[in-house]
């Protein structure tokens, strides 16, 4: 097998979402985060009550959030950390089997998990699908298993929400812009949708400290933002 051939057979293997039972099995022990988000100086981690089976935790009354899946986690989390009405941000991991995972582990597509972000955000400011517009237009939902040349199960594009009337509202949002997609003459929406605690073994789990804010600490690292071009409809 030429060096070519083991390329691309590696590319295809990490484009396989590994099953429940084959999964890597992680640990107990949650990774910790700084207190505060390092821009918007608001808790990353909700507080811990006796019903956290999202892993999230409870942000104040009249917030919502949701869980976003684009690509590359740095660069989507910096989109929306400075949207206003976002009261928070956090990458993480989530779709997948692994219990806090480290990112090592994320990238051997042996996890199930997909790079995501946590969302915080008052609906009085901004409402969710002024969120999932800013999501559509600023990554490919067409591409399965990748986003450019970022390729790999971790890469796919997924809304996990924390409620089913949420994603009720994610599908519907989702099949708007597939209609512009169509239109452009570009391929449908590949997005993973479904509520958070129906994704994978339901948790969010959140990403090592240095990941948190990365493109505030590391202003010239990597951002990927392989998106259509195309205008979410009014």
């Amino acid at each position: 097998m030429s060096w070519l051939d083991r390329l691309i057979q590696g590319q295809l293997s990490k484009q396989q979402l590994v099953d429940a039972d084959d999964a890597l099995p992680g640990r107990d022990t949650e990774v910790p985060v700084a207190a505060e988000h390092l821009l918007l100086r608001h808790p990353m981690r909700g507080s811990v009550g006796t019903d956290d089976s999202t892993g999230i935790g409870a942000f104040p009354d009249g917030l919502n959030a949701v869980v976003l899946a684009g690509g590359c986690f740095w660069g989507v989390e910096e989109i929306y950390w400075q949207i206003p009405g976002v009261y928070t941000t956090a990458v993480g991991y989530a779709g997948g089997y692994t219990a806090n995972p480290s990112y090592e582990e994320v990238c051997t597509a042996r996890t199930g998990h997909t790079e995501s972000v946590l969302v915080v955000f008052d609906p009085t400011v901004i409402d969710l699908e002024a969120v999932l517009a800013v999501f559509w237009e600023t990554h490919d939902p067409t591409q399965e298993m990748r986003q450019g040349n970022d390729v790999g199960t971790q890469y796919r594009s997924a809304v996990y929400t924390l409620s089913e009337a949420d994603a009720v509202l994610a599908r519907r949002s989702a099949e708007k812009f597939g209609t512009v997609l169509a239109e452009a003459g570009r391929g449908p929406v590949a997005t993973e949708i479904a509520p958070l605690t129906q994704a994978g073994d339901g948790h969010f789990y959140y990403a090592e400290d240095y990941h948190q804010q990365y493109l505030a600490k590391n202003p010239n690292g990597y951002r990927c933002h392989a998106a259509t071009g195309l205008k979410y409809p009014a």
